[in-house]
C-alpha cells in the first residue's frame, strides 16, 4: 500500500487562517494528510508550511467553494496528489453584515453562495469518495448566529441552513458509513471577529473582555478550541455521533 493511500485524506476548506487553519494543523497532527483549500493557493502556503515543519503531509489548492468547475478540479487534485479525500471540513465563509434595510442582494448572495452553495458543492464532490472508501466525516461549520443575530439576516440564515444539510447528509449517507455534523462557535477569537469590532467601532481587546464577560466560561474561544471538536467528530471513536449540532461557546450559547 502507497504512502498516499495508507493515510487518510482531509480537506479544510477556508484553510488559510482562523478556525481553518488551526483544523487543519490538528488533523495534520491526528495523521490525516490535508488539503488546504483557500480562495488563492499563496494564501494557504502559510499553513502547508506549519504542517509541513511538523512533519506532515499537506497540499495548498486555490478554489472558490461556489464554483463547481473549481470545486471538482480542485478535489480532483487533491486526490491524486494525496490520495482520496474521506474527511471534509467545511469551513469557507465571509461576511457581509449590514440591517435589513441597508443589505442588499449582492451582501445577501455572496454569503449564500459561500457558505451553502460551498458546502453544497464540495460535500457533492467529495461524498463519492467517502461512498467508495465506505467510511467518511463530513463537518460544517455552523454559528450561534443560527439562533438570530442582528445585522446579520444572511449570515445567520446561511448557518441555520447548515445545520438543516447537515442532518440530512447524515440520514442520505449513514448506511455507506459516512457521518455529518454541525459544530456552531461562540465568540471565536479570529481576523473575522477583529472586523466585526472594526466594523462596530470598537478596541479589540475592549470587544473581547466584553464578550468574555458575557461567556459561563469567563474566556473567548480559540480557533484551537473548535480544532479539537472536529479531531473528535472525524474520528473513529464518533462513527456513532451523527446528525447532530454541537454549540461550542463556553456554555449553552453565548
Amino acid at each position: 500500500m502507497t504512502e498516499a493511500t495508507s493515510t487518510r485524506v482531509a480537506i479544510v476548506t477556508g484553510a488559510a487562517r482562523g478556525i481553518g487553519a488551526a483544523t487543519a494543523v490538528r488533523l495534520a497532527q491526528d495523521g490525516f494528510a490535508v488539503g488546504v483549500l483557500d480562495l488563492e493557493e499563496s494564501a494557504g502556503k502559510e499553513t502547508v508550511s506549519a504542517i509541513e515543519s511538523a512533519g506532515g503531509r499537506a497540499l495548498a489548492v486555490g478554489a472558490d467553494v461556489s464554483d463547481a468547475e473549481q470545486v471538482e478540479a480542485a478535489v480532483d487534485r487533491v486526490a491524486a496528489e494525496l490520495g482520496a479525500p474521506t474527511v471534509l471540513v467545511n469551513n469557507a465563509g465571509v461576511t457581509r453584515d449590514n440591517m435589513l434595510f441597508k443589505m442588499t442582494e449582492v451582501d445577501w448572495d455572496v454569503v449564500m453562495n459561500v457558505h451553502l452553495r460551498g458546502a453544497f458543492l464540495m460535500t457533492r464532490a467529495v461524498q463519492k469518495h467517502m461512498i467508495e472508501a465506505k467510511w467518511g466525516r463530513v463537518v460544517n461549520l455552523s454559528s450561534v448566529s443560527a439562533l438570530g443575530n442582528r445585522g446579520q439576516a444572511n449570515y445567520s440564515t446561511a448557518k441555520a441552513g447548515l445545520q438543516g444539510f447537515t442532518k440530512t447528509l447524515a440520514i442520505e449517507l449513514g448506511k455507506f458509513g459516512v457521518t455529518a455534523n454541525a459544530i456552531a462557535p461562540g465568540f471565536i477569537q479570529t481576523e473575522m471577529t477583529k472586523a466585526t469590532a472594526d466594523r462596530m467601532g470598537i478596541p479589540f481587546e475592549d470587544f473581547i473582555k466584553g464578550a468574555a464577560a458575557q461567556i459561563p466560561v469567563q474566556r473567548v474561544g480559540q480557533p484551537e478550541d473548535i480544532a479539537h471538536l472536529v479531531s473528535f467528530l472525524v474520528s473513529e471513536g464518533a462513527g456513532f455521533v451523527s446528525g447532530q449540532v454541537v454549540y461550542a461557546a463556553g456554555g449553552p450559547r453565548a
